[in-house]
C-alpha cells in the first residue's frame, strides 16, 4: 500500500475555548495540528497543548493576511484550513486521506461543502445549503486573496469537489452573532470601499431588502422556519450596516 502524502491541519484560533476542544478532537488523525493563535486570553491554549497541537502566536491583522502567514509555516506539502467553529466528519476525514494516499489524484485543491447549524438548527435552505470552501490544497500552491472578510483561496492548479461535507457551527449565542456582524460588516465596509466611492440610497434600501427577498423568498429560507426567519433579516441587517459604515468613512474622509 501506498503510504499516504502528510497533511497539516491549521487552525486559526483568538478565544475558543468553547470551539476548540470539538474541533482538534476531530482534526487529531493529521500529521500535524498546528493553532495559529492570536493571543488568546481565555483557555484556548491550555486545551491546545492537552492535544499536543503545535502552537505558535502571531499577531492579527485580517483573516487572510493570518492565514497567508500560517501557510508556508505548516511542516507538510499538504495543508488544511480549519476554523475553531468547524468539525470533520469521519466521512471527510476517509475521503481526505484517500485523496492523500494518491498525492491529490492530480488535482492541487479541494473545494469543501458546508452542513451549517444556526441557533441549533441544521439550516438546510436560504443560500446555506451550497455553501463550500476552498480548505484543502498544496502548501506550495495556495494563497489567500488579499481581502478583509471572505477571502477565498486561489490554487496555482486543478480544483475538484470532495463528496462528504464539513460541519459548520456558526451561533453560539445571539450577542456572540451580534458582535461577529459588527467585526464583519465593518471588514466588508473595508473592502467594499475600495471599489464604492459614493453609497447612494439604493445601498441603504434596495439591497438590504434584495437580501432578505433573496434568501427567505427565492432561495426558501421560509422552509428554515423561525430560525430560517431569524438568519434571513440578520443577513439583510448586516447588508444594511456595510453601506452604513462605509457612508459613515467616506463622509468623514478628510
Amino acid at each position: 500500500m501506498i503510504k499516504p502524502i502528510k497533511i497539516t491541519i491549521i487552525i486559526p484560533a483568538f478565544n475558543e475555548e468553547r470551539n476548540i476542544r470539538d474541533c482538534l478532537e476531530s482534526a487529531k488523525w493529521a500529521d500535524e495540528v498546528f493553532v495559529v493563535d492570536s493571543f488568546s486570553t481565555d483557555g484556548t491554549l491550555e486545551i491546545a497543548r492537552s492535544f499536543g497541537a503545535r502552537i505558535v502566536q502571531h499577531e492579527y491583522v485580517n483573516s487572510a493576511a493570518q492565514k497567508n502567514w500560517a501557510i508556508p509555516q505548516a511542516t507538510h506539502p499538504w495543508v488544511m484550513i480549519l476554523d475553531a467553529d468547524e468539525r470533520i466528519p469521519v466521512a471527510l476525514r476517509d475521503e481526505i486521506l484517500e485523496i492523500l494516499s494518491r498525492d491529490g489524484g492530480g488535482c492541487d485543491g479541494f473545494r469543501i461543502y458546508r452542513i451549517n447549524h444556526f441557533m441549533g438548527k441544521q439550516i438546510r435552505h436560504c443560500g446555506w445549503n451550497r455553501d463550500h470552501v476552498l480548505r484543502l490544497f498544496r502548501r506550495d500552491k495556495g494563497r489567500y486573496l488579499d481581502r478583509e472578510v471572505h477571502a477565498d483561496v486561489v490554487i496555482d492548479g486543478r480544483v475538484r469537489f470532495l463528496k462528504n461535507k464539513l460541519m459548520h457551527f456558526t451561533f453560539a449565542s445571539m450577542e456572540q452573532f451580534l458582535k461577529k456582524m459588527d467585526r464583519y460588516t465593518g471588514w466588508a465596509a473595508g473592502d467594499r470601499g475600495r471599489h464604492t466611492k459614493k453609497v447612494r440610497w439604493r445601498h441603504l434600501a434596495l439591497r438590504p431588502a434584495f437580501r432578505f427577498f433573496r434568501q427567505y423568498i427565492l432561495q426558501l429560507g421560509f422552509l428554515d422556519g423561525t430560525e430560517g426567519l431569524i438568519l434571513c433579516l440578520l443577513a439583510s441587517y448586516s447588508v444594511f450596516l456595510k453601506y452604513a459604515k462605509l457612508y459613515e468613512r467616506l463622509k468623514n474622509k478628510p
